[in-house]
């Protein structure tokens, strides 16, 4: 997993896995998801990040079973 955050465009941009998207949907209007050609979420895009998901305070936790 790799997260971007475009601070000029107050972006952030998550991405899941290496494939190639090949459908953006929509999730709301500041929200895109974008798929592979299985369906699968390959990556998310949020605008006005900062008020909503709360930039720069994101965490990391990898816990192993």
């Amino acid at each position: 997993m790799k997260i971007q955050y475009f601070e000029d465009t107050d972006t952030l941009h998550i991405i899941f896995s290496r494939n190639s998207p090949t459908e953006t949907r929509d999730l709301d209007e500041n929200t895109l998801l974008d798929l592979d050609k299985d369906g699968q979420l390959c990556s998310m895009t949020i605008e006005h990040a900062k008020e909503r998901v709360g930039i720069p305070e994101v965490e990391y936790e990898k816990i192993r079973a």
